[in-house]
């Protein structure tokens, strides 16, 4: 099962990776625990603004888990068999595993929550060795945001449930600094841990069967790739929750609040462009969001029947109606 899994992302990533021999072509390779949809669209689209064209002067040799992190070290082993020119890595789990795997390829990654504390790299300012890339948050403040957010919307919370990942390191530290807030703001938070589908299914068992009265996602790849079932999830349990993209918004989440994904990534890809002309990732210091965005779902909150309080509404980046 696993190698067919593995033959199956394989060849959804290797479209095109054929089309130019790499004699002529900058060979990229770009791994990821999500799925095609969630980040491959952005880093094409910011190679292509940097110059670069598949089939004419580059080659990207894509590989993605689907949220089956056991996969990473057989899926960067792989790209690095491709005797790729730079190695772009999307989520904290898949730099560890590249970092793993090779000291000498250049390492470039996105979407990873505070790279220092994760182990990726010794300091922002001078990441050293082979890899450097993009941050989506740096130190903990961050994901007690979240708590603050959600007790906002529902006041009257005394208790949430957190949906975790122990397995991601993000994940860890998320849910470390969202007990922390909890504590300060008088709420109750019950640890979920999940990373796989037995896993999953158990803790939205316990969660339906709990007394909390919102629920905080964590950031993992595996959330991401299963986003319309937990928003799903949470609707049919009428529980307000409040996510790290701006995709669970979208696809009918309450709230969702953090840097834009999207953006990570197309800067990996400014990276990569650095680095095939000429830098090394030793001398890039590492990108971090300059704002985060707060997304608020007016239709959701409608048929959660809350009345989200003005403020809230004011500070949102968009209401989604």
């Amino acid at each position: 099962m696993k190698l067919l899994a593995a033959a199956i992302i394989f060849v959804a990533g290797s479209i095109g990776a054929e089309a130019q021999p790499a004699s002529k072509a900058y060979r990229v390779g770009f791994v990821t625990t999500g799925s095609p949809g969630t980040s491959i669209g952005p880093f094409r689209e910011g190679l292509k603004a940097a110059g670069y064209v598949e089939g004419r002067n580059l080659v990207v040799e894509a590989r993605f888990a689907g949220g089956r992190q056991e996969l990473l070290p057989e899926l960067v082993a792989d790209v690095i068999s491709r005797k790729v020119d730079v190695l772009v890595v999307v989520s904290t789990n898949t730099a560890l595993a590249a970092k793993r795997a090779t000291s000498t390829i250049p390492i470039v990654f996105a979407s990873v929550f505070d790279p220092v504390a994760s182990g990726i790299v010794p300091s922002l300012a001078r990441p050293g060795g082979n890899i450097t890339g993009s941050a989506m948050a740096v130190g903990g403040d961050f994901a007690g945001k979240w708590v603050e957010l959600l007790k906002e919307a529902v006041p009257g919370m005394t208790r949430a449930a957190v949906l975790w990942n122990s397995a991601n390191q993000s994940s860890v530290q998320s849910a470390e600094s969202i007990q922390a807030a909890a504590r300060a703001l008088k709420v109750q938070v019950d640890l979920y841990d999940a990373g796989n589908a037995p896993s999953l299914d158990k803790a939205l068992s316990a969660i339906a069967a709990s007394r909390a009265a919102g629920i905080i996602i964590a950031p993992d790849p595996y959330f991401n790739a299963n986003r319309t079932r937990i928003v799903r999830f949470a609707a049919s349990r009428r529980l307000p929750a409040i996510y790290f993209f701006r995709s669970f918004a979208e696809g009918g989440g309450l709230m969702a609040y953090g840097a834009n994904n999207a953006d990570s990534i197309r800067a990996a890809a400014r990276y990569v462009d650095k680095i095939l002309k000429g830098a090394k990732p030793a001398d890039l210091p590492v990108d971090q969001p300059t704002r985060f965005e707060l997304v608020i779902n007016l239709k959701t909150a409608k048929a959660l029947g809350l009345k989200l309080p003005r403020s809230l509404l004011l500070r949102a980046d968009q209401l989604i109606e």
